[in-house]
């Protein structure tokens, strides 16, 4: 009898130890010795100018060097490239936005009911997926429309220098950089990149100013170095995939400006942005864990969408690379060394 009771009393003094430790972790991690706010202010005031520069440069390099022949968009290099920086954003949507999903929804500091009896990640994930795809598919329906009524309006299509009259395209086919293709098929396929470029931007900006959010907030110098680095790293080959559909796209000089500078600005801005909200925000508190993780399982099946279909399965099920195995084996090597890589970096970040 004395023994049960010696076991029942480790039993509840064990259950309060664990209640106690989870509830802390729910507060401000005071305790913890590597927090120290005059420290870490400026290790985030140096991230954030060193994100930017990395960010600039990883979504201008494609369009800086388009005046290489050899990065030009209709080269097989280019191609490779591109299937690389999917692979990045693939990854960064599972392996790095999906798991602190997950994470956040299923903290202790949540209550039992409805948080951990729902999957809620994979749930808000998939309804992401599903409107990115509403979104995609209507925007490309909007463009093609009014594309199509300009171009009957017109009753001719400029090629070239020339003026020719509308044809249907049936059967004709042209190669590399000439210039006598129907503006019809062009547009379509125009319009198809700059909706791309869009939605994908849409979605890098919400995970971007999400990260940054964290960082800033946080004072634990432990976390906030290796963090830094592995955002650098990430802002570039991320910025490298968007720059490339930016390309794509060919947008017009404002509009390609404005793009590269709100990638550039977000990270920044959300570490900016967590420095001024550090005394209200608690990075552990339910309020902060439900906003965050929700928004993490948005971006996520957006980018995870994003990636597989409008970059991934576009290019390998496109002309291109159904017409050559070899560039179509490159390719594969190239996705998974993005996605590898990317992988890898999920340990620090």
């Amino acid at each position: 009898m004395a023994s049960n009771l010696k076991m029942v009393s480790i039993f509840i003094i064990f259950i309060a130890f664990l209640c106690t430790k989870a509830m802390s972790q729910c507060e401000d991690e005071t305790n913890n010795p590597c927090n120290n706010k005059s420290k870490a202010l400026p290790l985030k005031i140096i991230g954030i100018a060193v994100i930017l520069v990395t960010s600039i440069m990883g979504v201008s390099l494609p369009l800086i060097t388009r005046s290489i022949p050899a990065l030009s968009p209709d080269r097989s290099l280019f191609v490779i490239v591109k299937a690389f920086a999917s692979g990045i954003i693939l990854a960064t949507g599972f392996m790095h936005v999906l798991p602190d999903s997950f994470d956040m929804l299923r903290s202790s500091c949540l209550a039992d009911n409805p948080w951990h009896k729902f999957p809620f990640t994979g749930f808000v994930a998939m309804l992401s997926a599903i409107f990115t795809l509403v979104v995609d598919s209507m925007a490309t329906s909007v463009y093609t429309m009014k594309n199509n009524s300009v171009a009957a309006d017109d009753g001719e299509v400029v090629v070239g220098d020339q003026v020719m009259a509308m044809a249907d395209g049936g059967g004709m086919h042209f190669h590399g950089h000439n210039h006598g293709q129907q503006k019809g098929a062009i547009g379509q396929q125009l319009l198809r990149y700059r909706v791309v470029a869009m939605v994908l931007e849409l979605g890098i900006v919400v995970h971007s100013i999400v990260i940054g959010l964290g960082v800033g907030a946080s004072n634990d110098v432990c976390t906030i170095k290796p963090l830094v680095a592995a955002l650098c790293f990430h802002q570039m080959f991320e910025g490298m995939g968007l720059g490339g559909c930016i390309l794509q796209a060919e947008y017009k000089t404002v509009k390609k400006v404005a793009m590269v500078f709100f990638f550039s600005i977000t990270t920044p801005f959300g570490i900016a942005l967590g420095i001024a909200l550090s005394k209200t925000y608690k990075e552990n508190s339910p309020s902060s864990l439900i906003t965050v993780g929700l928004l993490n399982a948005s971006s996520a099946g957006l980018l995870i969408y994003m990636a597989l279909v409008d970059l991934l399965a576009a290019d390998f099920m496109g002309p291109k690379l159904q017409g050559s195995i070899k560039l179509q084996i490159k390719s594969y090597v190239a996705v998974f060394l993005g996605a590898g890589g990317m992988s890898l970096m999920a340990k620090w970040a």
